[in-house]
């Protein structure tokens, strides 16, 4: 008889989507049966609030890892970048689904062919967009995938936003009345850390249970990426992206710019140390 595991969530329609999609993984790799345990975080619940105000890291991830810590669930599942770059004492990543699209979309109202105003509340995408459009207005939103994709089209709230092709993939969202979607390539704008990708979480001790059954690439450019996160100590109010490939990694920091610096095989097996060897060369390091 197969594992039973309660997978804490978040209720939003695509939180459940990658819910399920750990949920079915982890059936096919271990004959498990998960439960879905669905849990209103903080951010949920303030929808009004400016993430970059109030410090989005931990507002969508705080009560699940509170479930796991309770013994409530064995499992939490997260969007990759909504994971802080410090871990809760007594948690664990165990590993990641294989990573899905890391690119941005830029999200147009039917007929305008250049923005002159984007919805957007996260400061990276604002800066990277500001290299690719002049004189761009920016205004905050938030709510729900399809919300935002309603307040650009129907209610025209501003000329175009920016999604992550990776949600709209998992919502199955190809297409939407009065809006055309444009991908935007990683060396035109720096995906956020983990962007793409499903993290699974579990209490410390426990990932030996779940690693084999995860995406070990996935595991392995994430663990650069977050070395990255954690030295600069990134959060909301950072203009900070990060996307490493097997050879290179694609970089954006607010203070120098998008960059591009070569990765060997090596570089992967010390992330720490390689991530304090890139932000020195950047003039990024802490003293």
């Amino acid at each position: 008889m197969g594992m039973k595991l309660v997978l804490a969530t978040r209720k939003s329609p695509l939180a459940l989507a990658q819910a399920q999609l750990v949920a079915d993984h982890l059936h096919e790799r271990l004959g498990a049966e998960c439960e879905l345990l669905k849990v209103v975080t903080t951010g949920d619940r303030q929808a009004e609030w400016s993430l970059e105000e109030k410090g989005g890291k931990g507002l969508f991830t705080l009560e699940l890892e509170a479930a796991l810590l309770r013994n409530d669930a064995d499992l939490a599942v997260h969007s990759a970048k909504d994971l802080p770059g410090e871990m809760v004492a007594g948690l664990a990543v165990a590993g990641y689904l294989p990573r899905d699209d890391p690119r941005d979309t830029l999200v147009l109202r039917s007929g305008i062919e250049t923005p002159v105003k984007i919805a957007t509340g996260s400061p990276r995408r604002r800066h990277q967009a500001a290299m690719l459009f002049v004189n761009l207005e920016f205004c905050e939103i938030r709510g729900n995938v399809d919300t935002r994709l309603r307040k650009v089209g129907e209610q025209h709230i501003a000329d175009g936003t920016i999604l992550a092709a990776a949600g709209l993939k998992r919502l199955g969202i190809g297409a939407w009345p009065g809006v055309d979607f444009h991908p935007i390539g990683v060396e035109s704008m720096v995906p956020a850390v983990g962007q793409g990708a499903i993290a699974v979480q579990c209490r410390a001790g426990d990932e030996a249970r779940f690693t084999s059954a995860l995406d070990a690439a996935t595991a392995r450019g994430l663990a650069l990426e977050r070395a990255i996160q954690a030295a600069l100590g990134g959060g909301c109010h950072t203009a900070l992206g990060a996307y490493a490939t097997s050879d290179t990694l694609y970089f954006f920091h607010e203070d120098v710019g998008l960059r591009t610096v070569p990765l060997t095989r090596d570089d992967f097996a010390s992330p720490v140390a390689t991530a304090r060897r890139i932000l020195g060369g950047l003039g990024l390091a802490k003293t």
